[in-house]
């Protein structure tokens, strides 16, 4: 963020995330449980994995589901599926104190591969493929990630809405 003129401060601290239907529905009392406790301008972020043959799971279950299962547990699931698209999801909040939210989200499509390939990137990435590639995510460097990502499109849609945010 300090390459477009804003500094940003890293504040580690977990909050409660709701477990809703869609990543906007758990992105809103988090931001507003974070500004009664910080009164100040913040934003956070929350992604998913959503499998078309798997009605969209894991999605807003993504975290939990790979720290129990992890990628072999999808492709467990998707053994003997056709269908293998999927999409990858990525909501940013922002919110300052007696503001509303806004939400800018983010959306790479693509599909599941069969087996695992390439070792960088985390989560989900040595199985997923965008849409119009034939390498993983973890095959992919990360700059190159960064420009077609869910969370690359997420940054982008948040930093055109910044200017008009702080000034508010």
């Amino acid at each position: 963020m300090r390459a477009h003129g804003y500094e940003v401060e890293h504040i580690k601290t977990k909050y409660p995330e709701i477990q809703a239907e869609t990543l906007e529905d758990t992105i809103v009392p988090g931001l507003q449980w974070l500004i009664e406790r910080y009164d100040r301008p913040l934003f956070i972020d929350d992604s998913g994995l959503f499998v078309d043959a798997l009605k969209g799971f894991p999605g807003v279950y993504s975290s939990y589901v790979f720290k129990t299962v992890g990628c072999d547990g999808i492709l467990r699931l998707m053994r003997g599926t056709e269908d293998r698209t999927a999409r990858f999801e990525c909501c940013i909040g922002y919110m300052a104190p007696g503001g509303e939210p806004v939400i800018a989200k983010g959306v790479a499509h693509g599909t599941i591969s069969h087996e695992m390939a390439g070792s960088g990137g985390f989560g989900y990435d040595p199985i997923f493929v965008p849409e119009g590639h034939t390498r993983t995510y973890a095959q992919i460097g990360v700059v190159e990630k960064n420009t077609m990502s869910h969370r690359g499109r997420a940054v982008a849609k948040f930093l055109e809405e910044l200017p008009r945010l702080v000034r508010t």
